[in-house]
């Protein structure tokens, strides 16, 4: 089976841990790169003119991205990792399941967050994939170990 982890880090912290995960999942890594970086004035959730939050409060907005040669047919098995904003996945994760195709592939949500769970995420994402199966992941907070990683993956049904 043929996996890859694709993650999308505003900050680092989602970085850190899809590295870790790909390597225990001894799986790809794929970095969704927004074509204009975010800045943290951009992250200001406190600012509801902050670029974030206008994403975010606009579900249709699709934040572009670095277009990258990724031959989806190759993986059976995508773990998409992000930073939870607003109680869900952010925006430019949709523009991301919406610029490849993922038919009859199984993706495992994983993400960070500072503090709220899943909540709706794969609801809002689902139709950004229709023909793929989404399955609501892990919160992996803090600075899991390889172990902790490597008993998550193994633990999945896939």
């Amino acid at each position: 089976m043929k996996k890859l982890v694709a993650y999308f880090s505003a900050s680092g912290t989602t970085k850190m841990v899809a590295e870790r995960l790909s390597k225990v999942a001894e799986a790809e890594l794929f970095e969704i790169t927004p074509k204009a970086p975010y800045t943290d004035a951009d992250l200001n959730w406190m600012d509801k003119k902050s670029r974030s939050s206008l994403e975010m409060a606009d579900k249709s907005s699709r934040p572009e991205i670095v277009r990258k040669n990724l031959d989806t047919s190759k993986y059976d098995v995508i773990f998409l990792g992000f930073p939870i904003w607003w109680y869900v996945a952010p925006t430019i994760i949709n523009t991301f399941l919406e610029s490849y195709d993922f038919s009859g592939k199984t993706i495992v949500l994983f993400a960070t967050s500072g503090g709220s769970g899943f909540g709706q995420t794969v609801k809002f994402l689902q139709p950004s994939a229709p023909k793929a199966t989404i399955k609501e992941g892990k919160l992996l907070n803090g600075n899991p170990s390889e172990a902790a990683l490597a008993s998550w993956v193994k633990g999945l049904r896939l």
